[in-house]
């Protein structure tokens, strides 16, 4: 019964990410808008007084430096993103990066769905028809999500740079063939450590998104069955894994961003990383681009959420039914 839990969530997940990675690539894309204008290091600007900022393109003082007023990022949709793609990269720009997802897929959320499953089974109360308590739900998926977050990072590592490469100049773009290609030169150029890089914010994501995505899935579902709304069948399935999407993209966005611009982070040889931690990252992110930064890429990411729940629960369900005899 374990074995098979996680082949059903296998099966469900490739098919969800697979359907659903344009979308990703998008949100990925969006993630990383903006982050070339983080603050300026030169410790001659930041010690300013509020009292002397600018509101000119350039002020001057006898004997200081000339200080420039950067222009703010310029933003753009989710619409416009995925026409730029289109239009520079190809239509096939749109897929950069899917082996990285399969793979993804296959250890990530193989993992978190399988060992739900078996949480599910052992904690569920045979008084209550099988079913599980709230907290246990969350609690199940909590565990779940950090193990397959753990086993599934390197691609998930190689997923993100494979997404971000085409926003680059040619001349600083990695390249990678697919996504051994990537795992292997990312071991080689800087070091193994490198695969589990931003390891805590996929963990930390993975944890928010796997408790608030299988329990809210179940906690609904089991509700609008036993309310009376709707019958166990393809209407309750929809509006339940939609509700879990939405709720799983309000809860991980902003560990999301993060997530992505430090697994992004380009380091050369005897180079300061931009970022020295998920948390430096957030801070810069917050004071270069406002609060609202950590919610960039929201609308594709809800985008992408909703259907990509949808279409892994209404999956899974099928699977379940095509291998209830085994």
């Amino acid at each position: 019964m374990g074995v098979k839990g996680f082949v059903e969530g296998g099966i469900a997940s490739i098919v969800a990410g697979c359907s659903t990675h344009p979308l990703d690539l998008i949100k990925v894309r969006m993630q990383l808008q903006g982050e070339a204008h983080a603050p300026n290091p030169n410790p001659a600007v930041h010690n300013l007084r509020p009292g002397l900022a600018f509101h000119n393109g350039t002020a001057t003082f006898p004997g200081s430096i000339n200080v420039v007023r950067q222009p703010p990022p310029v933003r753009v949709g989710p619409i416009s993103v995925g026409v730029r793609i289109i239009q520079q990269e190809g239509v096939a720009a749109l897929f950069s990066g899917v082996s990285a997802t399969i793979l993804r897929q296959t250890l990530y959320s193989t993992t978190r769905m399988g060992l739900y499953d078996i949480l599910k089974q052992k904690w569920s109360d045979p008084k209550t028809g099988g079913n599980m308590p709230l907290s246990r739900k969350i609690t199940a998926g909590l565990i779940a999500g950090a193990i397959g977050a753990a086993v599934g990072n390197p691609a998930d590592v190689a997923m993100v740079r494979m997404q971000a490469d085409g926003r680059l100049p040619q001349a600083q773009r990695r390249n990678y063939k697919s996504v051994v290609d990537a795992i292997t030169r990312m071991a080689k150029e800087e070091g193994i450590t490198s695969l589990w890089r931003g390891s805590s914010l996929t963990v930390n994501r993975a944890m928010l998104v796997t408790a608030s995505q299988l329990a809210s899935y179940d906690q609904i579902k089991e509700v609008i069955i036993e309310k009376g709304v709707m019958r166990d069948g393809l209407g309750t399935h929809v509006t339940a894994s939609f509700s879990a999407g939405f709720i799983a993209a309000v809860a991980s966005n902003p560990v999301d961003v993060v997530k992505t611009r430090v697994m992004n982070m380009k380091v050369g040889p005897g180079q300061k990383p931009p970022y020295s931690g998920a948390l430096d990252c957030a801070l810069k992110t917050v004071r270069a681009e406002g609060p609202m930064a950590l919610y960039k890429g929201f609308i594709p990411t809800i985008s992408r959420q909703g259907p990509f729940t949808v279409v892994l629960f209404v999956t899974l369900e099928q699977v379940r039914k095509l291998l209830k005899d085994f």
